[in-house]
C-alpha cells in the first residue's frame, strides 16, 4: 500500500468514525427530546409539531438531495472549489426561498387539509428553517468535498447538541410549541454558522461555473433519491393500504426506527467516499480509486455479522426501548435489519459510479426496485401482514444490493472481496450462537451489544481478515480517540 492510498484510507476511516459519532448524537438527543416535548406538550402539541415537522423536512430533504452527492463530486474534483461552491449556496438560496413562501400561501390550506386548523401558523414559522438548513446543507457538502471531514462532524454534533439544549430551554419556559421551532431555527442557523466558519464560500461573487454540468449529474442523481425515498416507506404505507391496523402500523414503524443504525453509518461514510473517490479520479489515480471502492464494498459484507447479532437480541431489545407491549416488533426486526443493509450496499454502489461519472446508472438500478415491490407487497401484505411487507422490503433491497454490485463489476471489475464474505458468514453463525445463548437481564443488555459489536473485529482479525497495514491504521485512528494520544493534547 502506496503512502498515497494509507494516507486517503485513514482519512476515510478517521472521517468516518467522526461523522458517525456526530450523526449518532441523533440517538440520544433524539430520545431525551422527544421524552422532555410529549411530558411538556402533552398529545395535542406534541402531534402538531410532529406534524409541521414531518412536512418540513421532507421538503428541506427533497431540496438537499437534489445538490448533495454532485455538489461533493465536483468540489472534489476541482483546483478551485469556490465558482461551484458560490452557484451551488445560490442555487440552494433561491430554491429554498422561493418554496419558503409557497408554504407560506399554502400554509393554511395544508392545515384545514389535516384537520387541524391551528397548524398553519406552526407550518409558517417553521418554514422559516428550510432555507436556514438548505444553506447549511450546501455548506456541509463543501466541507465534505474539500476533504474537512472532521469539521463537518463539528457542524452536526453542534446542530443535535444544541438543538436539545434550546427545545428544553425554550418549552420549559413556555413557549409550548412555538419554543420547539424556535429550537429547530436556533440549532439549523448554529450549525449554519459553523460550516460557513470551515468553508468561507462567497454567496454573492461571480460564479463562472457552467450551470449545465451541475445539473446533468444533479437532476438523474435527484431522480434516484426520489425513488430510494418512496420505497424505505412503501412498505409501510402498503400495509396500512391493504388492511393493516394502526397497531400494526405501529408495531412495523417501530421496527423501522430500530433497524436505523446502518442508515447512521452509510450516511456518513458515503459522502466521505465520495469525496475522496472524486478526487483521487480527477488526480489520475484510477487504480488507487478501484482498491478504495472494493474496500467500500468490502465494509459492507463485513458488517452482516451485526446483522445476526440484531437478529439474536431483537427480543431483548425491544423489551428494553418499546416494552412487552411491542414484543411483535423483535422478528419484524430481524428481517429489516438486513433490508438496510441492502440499502447501505445501494448507496455505495452508487458512491462509486457517482464518482465514475455514471450518474444516471444509480436511477436505472433503483427504477425497477419500486414497482417489484409494490407487487410484492399486494400479493404478500394479504397473507402475511406485516412479516409479509418485512419479507418483501428486505428481499427486493437484497436484489438491488447484488444489481448495484453487478454495475460496478461492468464499470471497473471489482467485486466484494469472496474471502471477507466466507469470513463473514462464518462469524454471523459463531456470533448469533453466542448471544442466543447469552441470555442477559435488561440492565445488562446495552454492555452485552457493546461487547458482542467489538467481538466482531476482533474475530476477523484472528481469521486472517486484515493485513499489517490495515492494522496498524485502525490502531492509529483508535490512538487518535484516547485522551493520552499526542493527538488530544
Amino acid at each position: 500500500m502506496t503512502s498515497s492510498a494509507t494516507k486517503t484510507n485513514r482519512q476515510i476511516l478517521d472521517g468516518t468514525v467522526w461523522v458517525f459519532l456526530a450523526e449518532g448524537l441523533i440517538l440520544p438527543t433524539g430520545l431525551i427530546t422527544a421524552g422532555f416535548l410529549t411530558r411538556h406538550l402533552g398529545p395535542q402539541g406534541y402531534g402538531l409539531f410532529t406534524l409541521a415537522s414531518v412536512v418540513v423536512a421532507w421538503i428541506e430533504w427533497s431540496i438537499t438531495s437534489i445538490f448533495s452527492r454532485t455538489t461533493i463530486k465536483f468540489v472534489g474534483e476541482a483546483e478551485d472549489w469556490r465558482p461551484i461552491g458560490t452557484l451551488v449556496v445560490r442555487l440552494h438560496l433561491g430554491l429554498s426561498v422561493g418554496i419558503t413562501a409557497l408554504i407560506w400561501l399554502l400554509a393554511p390550506a395544508i392545515a384545514n387539509g389535516l384537520n387541524e386548523p391551528g397548524l398553519g401558523q406552526y407550518l409558517q414559522l417553521l418554514a422559516l428553517d428550510i432555507p436556514i438548513f438548505s444553506l447549511a446543507s450546501a455548506q456541509r457538502n463543501i466541507l465534505i468535498g474539500r476533504g474537512k471531514f472532521r469539521e463537518r462532524a463539528i457542524a452536526t454534533a453542534g446542530r443535535w447538541i444544541l438543538r436539545l439544549v434550546l427545545m428544553v430551554l425554550l418549552v420549559g419556559a413556555g413557549f409550548s410549541v412555538t419554543g420547539a421551532i424556535l429550537g429547530t431555527l436556533g440549532s439549523s442557523l448554529v450549525e449554519l454558522v459553523i460550516t460557513r466558519y470551515f468553508a468561507p464560500t462567497p454567496w454573492f461573487q461571480k460564479a463562472d461555473f457552467p450551470v449545465r454540468s451541475l445539473f446533468g449529474y444533479a437532476v438523474p442523481l435527484f431522480c434516484f433519491a426520489m425513488t430510494m425515498r418512496l420505497y424505505d416507506k412503501l412498505d409501510l404505507v402498503m400495509l396500512k393500504v391493504l388492511g393493516g391496523s394502526a397497531e400494526e402500523a405501529g408495531i412495523y414503524g417501530a421496527a423501522q426506527n430500530l433497524a436505523f443504525i446502518p442508515t447512521i453509518l452509510s450516511i456518513s461514510f458515503s459522502p466521505l467516499l465520495l469525496s475522496s473517490l472524486s478526487r483521487l479520479i480527477a488526480d489520475g489515480n484510477l487504480l488507487q480509486a478501484k482498491v478504495l471502492a472494493r474496500h467500500a464494498l468490502r465494509l459492507v459484507v463485513g458488517l452482516l455479522p451485526m446483522g445476526a447479532i440484531t437478529v439474536a437480541t431483537a427480543p431483548a431489545i425491544v423489551s428494553l426501548i418499546y416494552g412487552e407491549t411491542f414484543s411483535p416488533t423483535a422478528p419484524i426486526l430481524s428481517i429489516l435489519i438486513f433490508s438496510s443493509l441492502g440499502l447501505m450496499m445501494i448507496s455505495i454502489g452508487t458512491t462509486i459510479l457517482t464518482a465514475a461519472d455514471r450518474p444516471k446508472s444509480p436511477f436505472f438500478v433503483a427504477a425497477p426496485l419500486l414497482p417489484l415491490a409494490v407487487c410484492g407487497h399486494w400479493w404478500a401484505v394479504p397473507q402475511l401482514h406485516a412479516m409479509g411487507a418485512a419479507w418483501v422490503t428486505a428481499l427486493v433491497a437484497q436484489l438491488g444490493a447484488v444489481m448495484m454490485v453487478v454495475a460496478i463489476y461492468r464499470l471497473w471489475q471489482i467485486w466484494p472481496p469472496v474471502w471477507t464474505l466466507l469470513r463473514s458468514l462464518l462469524i454471523c453463525t459463531a456470533i448469533y450462537t453466542l448471544a442466543v445463548f447469552w441470555s442477559v437481564t435488561s440492565l445488562w443488555l446495552l454492555p452485552q451489544l457493546l461487547l458482542l459489536a467489538l467481538m466482531v473485529p476482533f474475530m476477523f482479525l484472528l481469521l486472517g481478515e486484515f493485513n499489517r497495514q490495515e492494522i496498524g491504521l485502525i490502531r492509529s485512528v483508535i490512538t487518535d480517540f484516547l485522551p493520552f494520544s499526542p493527538s488530544a493534547k
